[in-house]
């Protein structure tokens, strides 16, 4: 029985990895402008004559598709230690609101930065939505106390949402500079316009998110099978919640202070990766989880440029076409059973 867990589990990565690197290869070639697959190994390695393509990939593609691969996993481990923590399916950071509350102190802070003419660093922007996340999950935790049904509680999480997210709507519909108003593209969701510095931020900031994640994998799995367990295995319960929330809430502000607010990944992704492994357990699902989220959203992203182009859809809409379906699925088998 171990033996076939672990061939699964072998294949199951396998699968993944090999998902993820023809993704990686086909957002580098495909796009509005086609980078021939023949010239790619000189383009990669900068000793073609092509300067146009070799900046196309260098300067556009590549930090956008690192960004989507990156982020993407973000926002599914993050989506798994919120269903963890709240022991609800379908809980995650765009459901919950904790997303648009990022999005909202993030869109603050730029118009309030680019009406004076400031520039803000990544650090920043990642501070703010970090704020916002954790001003919102503080409320919905305010409310856990208070209502024992998760139902209610995720339609509270749903509310939140709606109000963050039309105060930023309404914020940046009334303002004046152009760059502002440009703000939109982002508030619907989008991996443009990345640079290679955001790049390398938002990669320091999950990497350190994902090891302390790594490290809280044991805890996790005794808290999946019930408080009084976990206590009993040693698990201090008030400091496990307060670093699994800051973990969760750090790795969704991440991903909204660079892209905007992406749905249904964190409810989407861990359910597919539980379907595929046959497993709940954290030191599996995480690493599961991160690969998951790249492949999904890397095909999202995909979609998004090439299905309408030149014209470009917001990411949160192609992941919604793709991740509403699974969600529903997820909750008539559950129904059924």
């Amino acid at each position: 029985m171990q033996k076939a867990r672990r061939k699964r589990n072998t294949v199951s990565f396998l699968i993944l990895i090999l998902l993820l690197l023809l993704l990686l290869g086909m957002n580098v070639a495909i796009g509005s402008t086609a980078i021939p697959m023949g010239n790619m190994v000189s383009i990669l390695l900068r000793t073609g004559e092509n300067q146009t393509a070799e900046s196309i990939v260098w300067n556009i593609r590549m930090p956008r598709l690192l960004a989507a691969a990156v982020l993407g996993g973000a926002l599914s481990v993050a989506g798994f230690q919120l269903q963890t923590f709240f022991a609800n399916p379908i809980a995650g950071p765009f459901v919950l609101g904790i997303s648009s509350g990022a999005k909202l102190t993030v869109a603050l802070l730029m118009i309030a930065c680019l009406q004076k003419k400031l520039t803000i660093s990544s650090g920043i922007m990642i501070l703010a939505a970090f704020i916002g996340a954790m001003v919102c999950m503080g409320v919905i935790l305010l409310a856990a106390g208070r209502v024992r049904n998760m139902a209610v509680l995720i339609v509270c999480g749903v509310m939140i949402g709606y109000i963050c997210s039309a105060i930023t709507d309404i914020l940046v519909t009334f303002a004046d500079d152009s760059n502002i108003v440009n703000l939109h593209n982002w508030s619907l969701g989008s991996f443009s316009g990345i640079s290679w510095g955001s790049v390398r931020t938002a990669s320091l900031t999950v990497a350190l998110a994902l090891g302390c994640s790594m490290l809280l994998a044991k805890p996790m799995g005794a808290y999946q099978l019930g408080e009084a367990y976990a206590k009993s295995m040693g698990v201090e319960i008030r400091r496990f919640r307060l670093a699994l929330i800051l973990l969760s809430s750090l790795l969704s502000a991440c991903v909204t202070a660079f892209s905007g607010p992406i749905s249904f990944v964190g409810v989407a992704v861990p359910h597919l990766m539980k379907s595929l492994f046959r497993t709940a357990k954290p030191l599996v699902m995480i690493p599961a989880c991160f690969l998951g989220g790249s492949v999904f959203c890397l095909f999202c992203d995909l979609v998004a440029r090439t299905l309408f182009a030149p014209a470009e859809l917001s990411i949160s809409s192609v992941t919604a076409v793709f991740g509403v379906p699974v969600v529903l699925s997820m909750l008539l088998s559950r129904k059924s059973r």
